[in-house]
Protein backbone atom coordinates (compact mmCIF):
# COMPACT_ATOMS: atom_id res chain seq x y z
CA UNK A 1 0.00 0.00 0.00
CA UNK A 2 1.46 3.38 -0.97
CA UNK A 3 4.63 4.26 -2.81
CA UNK A 4 6.85 5.41 0.09
CA UNK A 5 9.10 2.66 1.43
CA UNK A 6 8.83 3.60 5.11
CA UNK A 7 7.47 6.58 6.99
CA UNK A 8 10.05 8.25 9.24
CA UNK A 9 10.05 11.14 11.70
CA UNK A 10 11.48 13.61 9.18
CA UNK A 11 8.88 12.89 6.48
CA UNK A 12 6.26 15.58 5.91
CA UNK A 13 2.95 14.53 7.41
CA UNK A 14 1.11 15.70 4.28
CA UNK A 15 3.22 13.27 2.21
CA UNK A 16 2.07 10.36 4.38
CA UNK A 17 -1.56 11.30 3.82
CA UNK A 18 -0.96 11.66 0.06
CA UNK A 19 0.68 8.22 0.06
CA UNK A 20 -2.14 6.55 2.04
CA UNK A 21 -5.33 8.52 2.58
CA UNK A 22 -6.52 5.94 5.15
CA UNK A 23 -4.01 7.46 7.56
CA UNK A 24 -6.53 10.26 8.05
CA UNK A 25 -8.33 7.78 10.32
CA UNK A 26 -5.08 7.07 12.14
CA UNK A 27 -4.65 10.79 12.79
CA UNK A 28 -8.18 11.00 14.12
CA UNK A 29 -7.74 8.04 16.46
CA UNK A 30 -4.61 9.60 17.90
CA UNK A 31 -6.67 12.76 18.49
CA UNK A 32 -4.59 14.74 15.97
CA UNK A 33 -6.18 17.58 14.03
CA UNK A 34 -5.40 18.66 10.47
CA UNK A 35 -3.83 21.98 9.47
CA UNK A 36 -0.19 20.93 9.82
CA UNK A 37 1.06 22.58 6.63
CA UNK A 38 4.46 21.22 5.58
CA UNK A 39 5.49 20.13 9.08
CA UNK A 40 7.33 16.87 9.64
CA UNK A 41 5.82 13.87 11.39
CA UNK A 42 7.98 14.57 14.45
CA UNK A 43 6.86 18.20 14.56
CA UNK A 44 3.17 17.39 14.13
CA UNK A 45 3.26 14.64 16.76
CA UNK A 46 5.23 16.81 19.17
CA UNK A 47 2.88 19.76 18.87
CA UNK A 48 -0.15 17.52 19.47
CA UNK A 49 1.27 15.50 22.35
CA UNK A 50 1.52 12.19 20.49
CA UNK A 51 4.49 9.85 20.82
CA UNK A 52 6.25 9.95 17.45
CA UNK A 53 7.56 6.37 17.49
CA UNK A 54 4.12 4.98 18.33
CA UNK A 55 2.46 6.97 15.57
CA UNK A 56 5.09 5.78 13.07
CA UNK A 57 4.74 2.15 14.20
CA UNK A 58 0.96 2.29 13.67
CA UNK A 59 1.17 4.24 10.39
CA UNK A 60 3.80 1.93 8.89
CA UNK A 61 2.04 -1.23 10.10
CA UNK A 62 -1.27 -0.06 8.66
CA UNK A 63 0.40 0.76 5.34
CA UNK A 64 2.29 -2.51 4.95
CA UNK A 65 5.72 -1.04 5.66
CA UNK A 66 8.41 -2.12 8.13
CA UNK A 67 7.36 -0.91 11.57
CA UNK A 68 9.22 -2.91 14.21
CA UNK A 69 12.24 -0.57 14.38
CA UNK A 70 10.01 1.90 16.21
CA UNK A 71 9.48 1.59 19.97
CA UNK A 72 5.82 1.49 20.98
CA UNK A 73 4.85 3.68 23.94
CA UNK A 74 1.99 1.75 25.53
CA UNK A 75 -0.01 4.70 26.93
CA UNK A 76 0.02 6.30 23.46
CA UNK A 77 -0.94 3.04 21.77
CA UNK A 78 -3.82 2.49 24.19
CA UNK A 79 -5.03 6.04 23.52
CA UNK A 80 -5.04 5.15 19.81
CA UNK A 81 -6.93 1.89 20.42
CA UNK A 82 -9.49 3.64 22.61
CA UNK A 83 -9.92 6.22 19.85
CA UNK A 84 -10.54 3.40 17.37
CA UNK A 85 -13.11 1.85 19.69
CA UNK A 86 -14.93 5.18 20.01
CA UNK A 87 -14.97 5.49 16.22
CA UNK A 88 -16.52 2.06 15.74
CA UNK A 89 -19.08 2.28 18.54
CA UNK A 90 -20.12 5.92 18.21
CA UNK A 91 -19.81 6.50 14.47
CA UNK A 92 -19.12 3.59 12.12
CA UNK A 93 -21.57 0.98 13.42
CA UNK A 94 -24.52 3.42 13.91
CA UNK A 95 -23.90 4.94 10.47
CA UNK A 96 -23.97 1.56 8.70
CA UNK A 97 -27.20 0.67 10.51
CA UNK A 98 -28.84 3.89 9.33
CA UNK A 99 -27.67 3.22 5.78
CA UNK A 100 -29.04 -0.34 5.91
CA UNK A 101 -32.46 0.79 7.03
CA UNK A 102 -32.52 3.45 4.31
CA UNK A 103 -31.35 1.07 1.58
CA UNK A 104 -33.57 -1.93 2.32
CA UNK A 105 -36.85 -1.96 0.45
CA UNK A 106 -39.11 -3.77 2.89
CA UNK A 107 -41.94 -3.97 0.40
CA UNK A 108 -39.84 -6.23 -1.83
CA UNK A 109 -37.32 -7.54 0.71
CA UNK A 110 -40.00 -8.47 3.22
CA UNK A 111 -38.80 -10.64 6.07
CA UNK A 112 -35.30 -10.84 4.63
CA UNK A 113 -34.86 -7.12 5.18
CA UNK A 114 -36.03 -7.40 8.78
CA UNK A 115 -33.73 -10.38 9.29
CA UNK A 116 -30.75 -8.41 7.94
CA UNK A 117 -31.44 -5.59 10.39
CA UNK A 118 -31.74 -8.05 13.28
CA UNK A 119 -28.51 -9.77 12.20
CA UNK A 120 -26.69 -6.44 12.14
CA UNK A 121 -28.02 -5.46 15.57
CA UNK A 122 -26.69 -8.72 17.02
CA UNK A 123 -23.35 -7.97 15.43
CA UNK A 124 -23.35 -4.45 16.90
CA UNK A 125 -23.90 -5.90 20.39
CA UNK A 126 -20.98 -8.29 19.90
CA UNK A 127 -18.70 -5.45 18.81
CA UNK A 128 -19.69 -3.40 21.85
CA UNK A 129 -19.08 -6.32 24.24
CA UNK A 130 -15.71 -7.02 22.61
CA UNK A 131 -14.51 -3.42 22.87
CA UNK A 132 -15.97 -2.81 26.34
CA UNK A 133 -13.98 -5.81 27.56
CA UNK A 134 -10.79 -4.42 26.07
CA UNK A 135 -11.43 -0.91 27.40
CA UNK A 136 -12.10 -2.07 30.95
CA UNK A 137 -10.39 -5.40 31.61
CA UNK A 138 -7.43 -5.39 29.22
CA UNK A 139 -6.52 -1.71 29.28
CA UNK A 140 -7.20 -1.56 33.02
CA UNK A 141 -4.72 -4.40 33.49
CA UNK A 142 -2.09 -2.58 31.43
CA UNK A 143 -2.67 0.63 33.41
CA UNK A 144 -1.84 -1.40 36.52
CA UNK A 145 1.31 -2.77 34.91
CA UNK A 146 2.42 0.74 33.99
CA UNK A 147 2.05 1.61 37.67
CA UNK A 148 4.27 -1.37 38.54
CA UNK A 149 1.54 -3.77 39.70
CA UNK A 150 1.28 -7.38 38.52
CA UNK A 151 -2.01 -9.26 38.64
CA UNK A 152 -2.52 -12.77 39.96
CA UNK A 153 -5.72 -13.21 37.95
CA UNK A 154 -4.87 -11.92 34.48
CA UNK A 155 -2.06 -11.71 31.93
CA UNK A 156 -1.99 -10.57 28.35
CA UNK A 157 -1.66 -14.17 27.10
CA UNK A 158 -5.21 -14.80 28.36
CA UNK A 159 -6.44 -12.02 26.10
CA UNK A 160 -4.25 -13.12 23.17
CA UNK A 161 -5.36 -16.76 23.39
CA UNK A 162 -8.99 -15.97 22.62
CA UNK A 163 -8.66 -12.71 20.74
CA UNK A 164 -10.33 -13.08 17.38
CA UNK A 165 -11.35 -10.77 14.58
CA UNK A 166 -14.78 -9.19 14.85
CA UNK A 167 -15.12 -8.63 11.12
CA UNK A 168 -16.39 -12.08 10.04
CA UNK A 169 -20.07 -11.27 10.53
CA UNK A 170 -19.67 -8.29 8.23
CA UNK A 171 -18.51 -10.73 5.55
CA UNK A 172 -21.64 -12.79 6.12
CA UNK A 173 -23.84 -9.69 6.04
CA UNK A 174 -22.22 -8.59 2.80
CA UNK A 175 -22.93 -11.97 1.21
CA UNK A 176 -26.59 -11.87 2.32
CA UNK A 177 -27.09 -8.41 0.82
CA UNK A 178 -25.48 -9.38 -2.48
CA UNK A 179 -27.42 -12.63 -2.90
CA UNK A 180 -30.77 -12.05 -1.22
CA UNK A 181 -31.85 -8.44 -1.59
CA UNK A 182 -32.94 -7.92 -5.21
CA UNK A 183 -35.62 -5.41 -4.21
CA UNK A 184 -33.38 -3.09 -2.21
CA UNK A 185 -32.61 0.39 -3.51
CA UNK A 186 -29.61 -0.17 -5.79
CA UNK A 187 -27.46 2.91 -5.34
CA UNK A 188 -28.05 3.13 -1.62
CA UNK A 189 -27.41 -0.57 -1.10
CA UNK A 190 -24.20 -0.44 -3.14
CA UNK A 191 -23.00 2.54 -1.11
CA UNK A 192 -23.82 0.65 2.08
CA UNK A 193 -21.97 -2.42 0.83
CA UNK A 194 -18.96 -0.24 0.09
CA UNK A 195 -18.99 1.06 3.69
CA UNK A 196 -19.40 -2.49 5.04
CA UNK A 197 -16.39 -3.67 3.01
CA UNK A 198 -14.30 -0.77 4.32
CA UNK A 199 -15.42 -1.45 7.89
CA UNK A 200 -14.58 -5.15 7.47
CA UNK A 201 -11.04 -4.33 6.28
CA UNK A 202 -10.59 -1.72 9.00
CA UNK A 203 -11.68 -4.07 11.78
CA UNK A 204 -9.45 -6.84 10.48
CA UNK A 205 -6.45 -4.48 10.49
CA UNK A 206 -7.41 -3.25 13.96
CA UNK A 207 -7.34 -6.79 15.37
CA UNK A 208 -4.03 -7.53 13.62
CA UNK A 209 -2.53 -4.38 15.10
CA UNK A 210 -3.61 -5.47 18.58
CA UNK A 211 -2.07 -8.91 18.03
CA UNK A 212 1.23 -7.76 16.53
CA UNK A 213 1.91 -4.39 18.22
CA UNK A 214 -0.12 -4.22 21.41
CA UNK A 215 0.24 -7.77 22.75
CA UNK A 216 4.07 -7.99 22.32
CA UNK A 217 4.49 -4.55 23.92
CA UNK A 218 2.44 -5.68 26.94
CA UNK A 219 4.40 -8.94 27.15
CA UNK A 220 7.63 -6.91 27.28
CA UNK A 221 6.15 -4.72 30.02
CA UNK A 222 5.05 -7.78 32.00
CA UNK A 223 8.58 -9.13 31.83
CA UNK A 224 10.01 -5.80 32.91
CA UNK A 225 7.62 -5.43 35.86
CA UNK A 226 8.29 -9.00 36.99
CA UNK A 227 12.05 -8.51 36.80
CA UNK A 228 11.89 -5.15 38.54
CA UNK A 229 9.88 -6.75 41.34
CA UNK A 230 12.42 -9.58 41.62
CA UNK A 231 15.28 -7.08 41.64
CA UNK A 232 13.55 -5.05 44.38
CA UNK A 233 13.21 -8.18 46.51
CA UNK A 234 16.88 -8.91 45.90
CA UNK A 235 17.87 -5.38 46.90
CA UNK A 236 15.84 -5.70 50.13
CA UNK A 237 17.86 -8.76 51.15
CA UNK A 238 19.71 -7.71 54.37
CA UNK A 239 22.60 -10.04 53.51
CA UNK A 240 23.65 -7.67 50.69
CA UNK A 241 26.30 -5.09 51.53
CA UNK A 242 26.67 -1.58 50.21
CA UNK A 243 29.89 -2.60 48.46
CA UNK A 244 27.85 -4.65 46.00
CA UNK A 245 26.42 -1.46 44.45
CA UNK A 246 29.18 0.40 42.61
CA UNK A 247 26.84 2.84 40.84
CA UNK A 248 23.43 3.70 42.32
CA UNK A 249 21.97 3.68 38.81
CA UNK A 250 22.87 0.00 38.47
CA UNK A 251 20.26 -0.85 41.10
CA UNK A 252 17.56 0.71 38.94
CA UNK A 253 18.10 -1.91 36.22
CA UNK A 254 16.35 -5.26 36.21
CA UNK A 255 18.45 -8.41 35.66
CA UNK A 256 17.30 -8.57 32.02
CA UNK A 257 18.22 -4.92 31.46
CA UNK A 258 21.71 -5.57 32.87
CA UNK A 259 22.09 -8.46 30.43
CA UNK A 260 21.14 -6.20 27.55
CA UNK A 261 23.55 -3.45 28.65
CA UNK A 262 26.34 -6.02 28.74
CA UNK A 263 25.48 -7.32 25.27
CA UNK A 264 25.35 -3.78 23.85
CA UNK A 265 28.80 -3.21 25.35
CA UNK A 266 30.02 -6.34 23.57
CA UNK A 267 28.86 -4.84 20.29
CA UNK A 268 25.78 -7.01 19.72
CA UNK A 269 22.97 -5.74 17.49
CA UNK A 270 19.34 -5.71 18.62
CA UNK A 271 18.70 -8.78 16.46
CA UNK A 272 21.67 -10.64 17.96
CA UNK A 273 20.50 -9.71 21.46
CA UNK A 274 16.97 -10.89 20.67
CA UNK A 275 18.24 -14.19 19.26
CA UNK A 276 20.46 -14.81 22.29
CA UNK A 277 17.73 -14.01 24.83
CA UNK A 278 14.88 -15.59 22.80
CA UNK A 279 12.89 -12.36 22.66
CA UNK A 280 11.72 -10.22 19.74
CA UNK A 281 13.65 -7.26 18.34
CA UNK A 282 10.70 -5.11 19.41
CA UNK A 283 11.11 -6.30 23.01
CA UNK A 284 14.84 -5.52 22.86
CA UNK A 285 14.18 -1.98 21.62
CA UNK A 286 11.61 -1.49 24.38
CA UNK A 287 14.16 -2.58 26.98
CA UNK A 288 16.80 -0.28 25.47
CA UNK A 289 14.43 2.65 25.60
CA UNK A 290 13.76 1.95 29.29
CA UNK A 291 17.48 1.57 29.97
CA UNK A 292 18.24 4.91 28.32
CA UNK A 293 15.50 6.55 30.39
CA UNK A 294 16.81 5.12 33.66
CA UNK A 295 20.53 5.74 33.05
CA UNK A 296 20.27 8.93 30.97
CA UNK A 297 22.74 7.28 28.60
CA UNK A 298 21.72 7.14 24.96
CA UNK A 299 24.74 5.94 22.99
CA UNK A 300 26.36 2.49 22.81
CA UNK A 301 29.68 4.07 23.79
CA UNK A 302 28.20 5.53 26.98
CA UNK A 303 26.57 2.20 27.84
CA UNK A 304 29.87 0.45 27.24
CA UNK A 305 31.68 2.71 29.72
CA UNK A 306 28.86 2.18 32.23
CA UNK A 307 29.09 -1.60 31.78
CA UNK A 308 32.87 -1.63 32.31
CA UNK A 309 32.74 0.60 35.42
CA UNK A 310 30.01 -1.52 36.98
CA UNK A 311 31.67 -4.86 36.17
CA UNK A 312 28.95 -6.00 33.81
CA UNK A 313 31.64 -6.90 31.27
CA UNK A 314 35.38 -7.43 31.31
CA UNK A 315 37.57 -5.05 29.38
CA UNK A 316 38.89 -7.87 27.20
CA UNK A 317 35.32 -8.52 25.97
CA UNK A 318 35.15 -5.09 24.35
CA UNK A 319 36.26 -4.48 20.78
CA UNK A 320 37.80 -1.02 20.86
Amino acid sequence: MGNMRQYTADCRMRDLIADNSLLLMTLSRFGMSLGFGNDSVASVCGSRGVDTDTFLAVANFSSGHQWDNFVVHLPSLMAYLRGAHDYYLDFSVPRIRRELISALDYADGGEVGLLVTKFFDEYAREVKAHMDYENSTVFGYVDGLLAGHMSDDFCIDIFASHHDSISEKLQALKDILIRCMPGARGDQLNATLFDIINAEDDLRMHCRLEDELFVPAVQALEEQVAETSAAANYDDDPSRTQEQSVDARLDSLSPREREIVAMVARGKSNKEIGDRLCISVHTVTTHRRNIASKLKLHSPAALTVFAIINNLVDLDEISL
